[in-house]
């Protein structure tokens, strides 16, 4: 059954084939600050509708996407190297509890 989510707004929809098993927690400068929990997926199994703007910084090997009116940061893709997989912010998913699901610590402080 597919989970759905959105930006706050709803200009921006998200689709996935499954819950994730488990998020991550990442404490890099970005994500402490946006207070993300990210979960993995192949590229080719989410779906994104909507505009977004994507924020490159640092060694621009990724792009993290926001909704432009709201400002909701969405998902990050990759530029150019394909890591076969992209992240997605679980605190947009209809339904999200961080408590039912795993937390793993990613130490990216850098």
């Amino acid at each position: 059954m597919p989970v759905r989510g959105s930006c706050h707004c709803g200009n921006v929809q998200i689709e996935l084939p499954e819950w994730p098993a488990w998020v991550a927690d990442c404490n890099c400068s970005l994500c402490r600050r946006t207070a993300w929990r990210t979960a993995y997926y192949p590229p080719e199994t989410v779906r994104i509708t909507g505009e977004t703007k994507a924020y490159i910084w640092g060694d621009r090997m990724i792009g993290i996407h926001h909704c432009p009116t709201c400002g909701c940061g969405t998902h990050w893709d990759t530029l150019g190297e394909d890591f076969g997989k992209m992240g997605v912010n679980a605190r947009l998913l209809d339904g999200f509890d961080e408590a039912a699901i795993e937390v793993r610590k990613f130490d990216n402080r850098g």
